[in-house]
Order: C-alpha cells, then sequence, then structure tokens
C-alpha cells in the first residue's frame, strides 16, 4: 500500500498547495487524492474515512464547479467570512454528529476508533462544505481536523500519511492568514457604485 499511499500523499500536498493559492487546479488533484484514500481506507477498516472520501469525490466535483462559478455575478469566487448564528451553529453541528455518528459506527462495525474517525469525517465534511463556498473558517475546521488525524493515522500505522496531516496542519495555518489577507485586501478595494 506504500506506492499507492505516496501518490496520495503527494496529490494532497498538491491540492492544499493549490487551495491556499486560491488555483482552480486545486480540485481535480484533490480528487485524484480522495479516490486514492478511499481505498487505502477500505483496507484498513477506518469506514469513517472511506466514506468521506466517497462524499469528497462529490464535494470536489462541487467545489470545482462553485470556485468557477459560484459568485452572484457567476463569476469566480472571493473569499468572505461566516455570519451571525452559523459561526456557532457550524462547530456545534461537528460536536453533535460526531457523536452520533461515533456511536453508530462503536455498535454496528467494527471500525477501529470509530469516535476519533467520526470526528475527523464531520469535521472535515464541514471544513469541505466551507471550502467550497471560500469560507475563511473552514482553515480553522481543517486544523482541528489535522490535528485529530497525525494521531489517528500514526496510530493506524499509516506514518506518510501522518507525516501528510503534519504538513497539511502547517499549510493550513498558512492557508488561514493568507486567506485571511485575501478577504482584507478585497474589503480595502473601493467597489464600483
Amino acid at each position: 500500500m506504500t506506492g499507492i499511499e505516496a501518490t496520495a500523499v503527494v496529490f494532497g500536498f498538491l491540492c492544499v498547495w493549490l487551495t491556499i493559492r486560491q488555483n482552480i487546479w486545486c480540485w481535480p488533484a484533490g480528487l485524484v487524492q480522495v479516490v486514492l484514500y478511499l481505498f487505502i481506507f477500505y483496507q484498513i477498516k477506518l469506514y469513517s474515512d472511506m466514506l468521506l472520501h466517497g462524499i469528497y469525490v462529490v464535494m470536489q466535483l462541487y467545489g470545482w464547479y462553485w470556485w468557477l462559478h459560484g459568485s452572484r455575478e457567476r463569476s469566480a469566487l472571493a473569499v468572505s467570512r461566516l455570519q451571525g448564528g452559523s459561526r456557532f451553529a457550524w462547530p456545534l453541528l461537528v460536536i453533535v454528529a460526531s457523536l452520533l455518528w461515533g456511536h453508530l459506527m462503536a455498535t454496528q462495525t467494527d471500525a477501529a476508533l470509530p469516535y476519533a474517525d467520526a470526528f475527523t469525517t464531520v469535521a472535515s465534511l464541514v471544513a469541505q462544505w466551507l471550502l467550497a463556498r471560500k469560507k475563511l473558517e473552514s482553515w480553522l475546521f481543517w486544523i482541528t481536523v489535522d490535528l485529530a488525524a497525525i494521531a489517528i493515522y500514526w496510530h493506524k500505522d499509516l506514518y506518510l500519511t501522518a507525516g501528510l496531516y503534519a504538513t497539511f496542519l502547517v499549510m493550513a495555518v498558512f492557508g488561514l492568514l493568507a486567506w485571511h489577507r485575501s478577504q482584507r485586501e478585497r474589503q480595502a478595494v473601493p467597489q464600483p457604485a
């Protein structure tokens, strides 16, 4: 599995690097990565991660479309922030859904680390949804996912993948800073009347 894992790692790194730069090619690179990890997670019985990567296939296509045509003018999307109650609703959703999904995985499957795996699955789905919408806060969710994923993958002897998620953690911090700067610069530019 090392060859497949190494290929997935390369495409995962490329995906995040391109995402930080708001480059549309992040989506096809991510598509390759998620398909490879779908197979890997099936093999090692991380079923929530496997399901997550199956959903990611669809989300990669959605994000690709949304970044190209998602603004009100049907043009490229700009970075924005969550507003109002959604800043609290998304984290609450992650907590509740992680507990429910973790319980289901613990009682109905032979999943390894069902609650931790459920958390990374649910938080990743939220992060990916927010990323597809170019919400700045997506990076905060990715940071928490990366921290948990490093421990999970190290525990499951996926050392390359744990290393990838350690790299993702650093990249997520840079992504947060870069997108924050992008959003501030866009707000500083006077909008046409």
